[in-house]
């Protein structure tokens, strides 16, 4: 454009840089030549005002006279009225962080979301949402919102779906057990609105929930006690199985000297000791044998 408005510039000096120079020999071959060469400037300006490239990942939304135009224009060169106004829209896969933690979101400074709860209690939440253009949709989006949609649209709507569900859970519940189900909830509303919008949400990331300082204590407090009650039980099933094993163990030896008493008899009782009695006497030490059934001792002093 700015090549195209510089060569009707030129054009229109000629007259006047021709009858500055009329004392000067061959003023209409000066003029000639500065027409001849605001033809090749304006030529120049129209092509390239004509020609848009448009970078992978982004599609033009064009712009006549402030007017948008329905149809946009995808990533590579493309040929357009040179009048048109194009600008550049990011239909790739962008994220959105409002975070507590320092540098860590798009705003600077603590930007977590801090809501209300059921129970009445502050709770503070880190939130990412994953978001793209809608391509198709882009032109509408353009017109109706602006370029700016990021602050226009994702960040006040996903901080006021938030609270507005927050208000169904309590604290504990949020941090805990309906935290998945709290998720899926604001990403069913935020969907909806994104969707009437041009945009489509890809996923919400609840990155952190951080409770009151009091709360947090109270369920720590209530972990810690529950460990020490697995503890305690795993210690009493220990010890019960322990005196079980004892149990077992002293039915067993019962069990076995009453079949002994039973399955014994004297002469049996002699035997047994007539043959201890013969390995002894066999063996190579020095032994006293006593018999007190018989009398007899056996004696080697070897």
């Amino acid at each position: 454009m700015f090549l195209l408005i510089l060569g009707i510039l030129i054009f229109l000096a000629a007259n006047t840089v021709s009858q500055a120079l009329i004392r000067y020999q061959n003023p209409d071959k000066i003029k000639n030549g500065m027409r001849l060469f605001s033809f090749l400037v304006m030529g120049l300006g129209v092509m390239t005002s004509c020609v848009k490239q448009i970078d992978a990942g982004y599609i033009g939304v064009q712009s006549l006279f402030g007017k948008i135009q329905e149809k946009s224009l995808g990533s590579g060169l493309n040929f357009v009225n040179p009048l048109v106004s194009v600008s550049e829209v990011d239909v790739r896969t962008q994220n959105y962080t409002m975070s507590g933690v320092e540098n860590e979101g798009d705003k600077q400074g603590d930007d977590a979301i801090r809501v209300l709860t059921k129970d009445g209690l502050e709770v503070t939440i880190d939130l990412s949402v994953l978001y793209r253009v809608n391509a198709t949709n882009a032109p509408q989006l353009v017109k109706k919102v602006g370029i700016d949609f990021k602050d226009k649209i994702i960040r006040p709507l996903a901080r006021t779906k938030i609270r507005d569900n927050a208000v169904y859970y309590d604290a504990v519940e949020l941090y805990s057990t309906k935290r998945d189900e709290f998720q899926q909830r604001i990403f069913k509303d935020i969907d909806k609105e994104f969707n009437n919008r041009g945009l489509i949400l890809e996923n919400l990331l609840i990155r952190n929930i951080a409770l009151p300082q009091t709360v947090k204590l109270t369920i720590e407090s209530k972990i810690n006690a529950e460990q020490e009650a697995q503890k305690m039980q795993f210690v009493l099933q220990k010890e019960q199985q322990e005196a079980e094993r004892k149990r077992v163990e002293a039915r067993g030896i019962a069990d076995y000297q009453k079949i002994l008493n039973e399955g014994l008899t004297d002469k049996q009782i002699q035997y047994e000791q007539i043959k201890a009695y013969k390995e002894i006497a066999t063996s190579t030490n020095s032994k006293v044998i006593f018999m007190p059934s018989k009398g007899n001792v056996i004696f080697d002093a070897k």
